[in-house]
């Protein structure tokens, strides 16, 4: 049996899951309109279009080539809006997983690697800040700082860095942690080799997952800011705030709502699937045989 390259082991693997190879051409799409929206779009994100008013999709009687998925309420083209609105929704999600990321992870090798009083302090307090709705916290961090893309981007990972931090130190054992800890303890393992090279390869299998949850929860909570008119502010381009201007036209012209509902839910089934395909390929116990 010949040796394969770790990257072709990987992709054999990950391509066995047809769900989350959609959901992976998905988000690249997504992340390539983001982009690339400046060249892609074909009208500016704020121009408006006095004479097509609410213009309908081209499939709609009435509608036209000239604006796709029409315009809404102000005259501005809803395609170009879509695209720019990916910009928006997956800057506030990479931004938050990446700050969820780092302090999640430092605060699960900490519990696993300074002894059972560190660990218990920082177990009860990310038990405690879990406990309160993420959503919520997002609500209160913008009604203090105020309504803003900028809150809306930094507003409170605690959920998602304690979904880390959960994952970096699973105890079977409150203060024994786990086996290899154990191992590499007695071995003589220094503390910053057992943090970095020893617990966090073991633990990249749901440090992955929860970065794919946390992504996908940080578009959503963005989007329901946005509704709310709590995060990004017209004339920006978010998916959320494209809702809440359309609601009133639900009955008349439902595809202002409908469009930028299914883009939302598109891009964050499709990240939830590649992070499970993902989960799946890394992790040697959920591989076929």
């Amino acid at each position: 049996m010949r040796d394969t390259h770790p990257l072709a082991d990987f992709w054999f693997a990950f391509r066995e899951n047809r769900g989350a190879v959609a959901g992976l051409a998905v988000v690249l799409t997504v992340v390539l309109l983001a982009i690339f929206a400046p060249l892609i779009a074909p009208y500016d994100p704020d121009a408006q279009f006095r004479d097509a008013i609410r213009a309908a999709p081209f499939w709609e009687p009435g509608g036209s080539t000239r604006f796709l998925l029409g315009t809404d309420s102000l005259g501005r083209d809803l395609l170009t809006r879509l695209i720019y609105g990916a910009r928006v929704s997956l800057f506030i999600g990479l931004s938050v997983m990446g700050v969820s990321f780092v302090i999640g992870v430092l605060l699960g090798l900490a519990c696993v690697s300074f002894g059972p009083v560190v660990d218990t302090l920082i177990t009860r307090l990310m038990d405690l800040i879990m406990a309160v709705p993420s959503l919520v916290l997002a609500i209160l961090v913008v009604a203090v700082l105020g309504p803003s893309l900028t809150n809306t981007s930094w507003r409170s990972p605690s959920s998602t860095c304690g979904a880390m931090c959960a994952s970096c130190a699973p105890r079977p054992q409150p203060k024994l942690g786990k086996d290899y800890v154990t191992a590499a303890r007695v071995a003589g393992v220094g503390q910053a080799r057992l943090m970095f090279r020893t617990v966090l390869p073991n633990c990249l299998a749901p440090l992955i997952v929860q970065a794919a949850l946390g992504v996908s929860d940080a578009i959503l909570e963005a989007a329901a800011l946005g509704f709310l008119g709590l995060g990004a502010q017209p004339p920006t381009a978010e998916w959320g705030t494209m809702l809440a201007d359309a609601r009133e036209f639900i009955r008349s012209e439902p595809w202002l709502v409908t469009l930028p509902g299914l883009a939302i839910l598109i891009t964050v089934v499709s990240i939830n699937l590649a992070g499970d395909g993902l989960r799946d390929a890394l992790d040697p116990k959920m591989r076929k045989t």
